[in-house]
């Protein structure tokens, strides 16, 4: 009986430990997106690509956002080691603002929380006045 519990004691501790070895590991193209200069009103929709580099599948369980002006969307089932996948942004173009927004992903990683960000500037071309559209002063008109 000794020797049954014995051998099932290492076989688990075997086994945990191999279990331990795999771990997903979550790797972005780029922690930043810029917008550049947009128009208001404009497609806010951008993307952040990853790859997973581990060796076990890579499980996000939330995608959140410092604001609600920005929606997150993450995928919904698990990347496989070696794929890739997309984390969908999207800005609500119609606030006229600098942009400066952070979204925090949270998955089953090596690193479980990663914080990536938007910047950029939404600006509204109907409002802008004679002198910026021209970009020159009355005396050079």
């Amino acid at each position: 009986m000794k020797k049954l519990f014995t051998i099932l004691f290492i076989g688990l501790a075997s086994l945990t430990i191999n279990a331990q070895d795999k771990v997903a590991k979550i790797e972005f193209k780029s922690d930043t997106v810029d917008y550049g200069t947009v128009e208001k009103g404009s497609n806010g929709v951008r993307v952040f690509e990853f790859t997973n580099t581990g060796d076990a599948p890579l499980i996000i369980s939330n995608v959140t956002s410092s604001c609600g002006c920005t929606i997150p969307k993450k995928p919904e089932g698990p990347i496989l080691p070696g794929k890739t996948g997309e984390i969908e942004v999207k800005y609500d173009t119609n606030r006229v603002n600098p942009i400066r927004k952070t979204i925090t992903v949270i998955s089953n990683a090596e690193t479980p929380t990663v914080a990536l960000k938007i910047k950029g500037e939404v600006v509204d071309t109907k409002n802008a006045s004679v002198l910026e559209k021209t970009n020159k002063s009355v005396v050079q008109q």
